[in-house]
């Protein structure tokens, strides 16, 4: 199974960045695993919030395969334990999904019609994170979650 890790955004700051690859190169034991920066639409500074939320949902409905499984990071979705996550991504695994695609939304969310799309919804916390932390957060995550399916000391109970 391969792990999709999709932004919308700028890059990352040098201090997430770090994180970010250091998270992702542990991640690569377990998973392929890719992280894609959908860049922000041209013009967006002159659209309507809902204007570009339809065009950030219109060009993640294009990059998505018809077999990926989407799991938007949403604030409405659902919470996880650690173990949680890691028996979620397991159950993925064993239902072998090719592609397993975390998507964390643009500026002012995700568009209605990518949600309805979407396999699942995931709520990291009920607080707001800056976008560029959340990836950080992600990729934590997902780490901690493979080394909890592994067995390994990382996670700390």
């Amino acid at each position: 199974m391969k792990l999709s890790f999709w932004s919308i955004g700028k890059n990352n700051e040098p201090y997430i960045k770090e994180g970010v690859e250091e998270f992702t190169k542990r991640i690569s034991k377990y998973f392929k695993v890719e992280w894609t920066i959908i860049p922000v639409p041209k013009n967006a500074g002159m659209m309507s919030e809902m204007d570009l939320k339809k065009k950030e949902g219109e060009m993640i409905l294009e990059w998505l395969g018809k077999d990926d499984y989407l799991i938007v990071l949403d604030e409405r979705g659902k919470q996880f334990s650690s173990e949680g996550l890691a028996s979620f991504i397991q159950a993925r695994a064993n239902a072998s999904v090719k592609n397993l695609v975390f998507l964390v939304g643009g500026a002012f969310g995700i568009d209605e019609a990518v949600l309805k799309r979407a396999d699942h919804k995931w709520s990291l916390s009920q607080l707001t994170f800056p976008h560029q932390l959340v990836r950080l957060v992600l990729a934590e995550q997902v780490y901690r979650a493979c080394t909890i399916l592994k067995n390994e000391k990382y996670h700390h109970k």
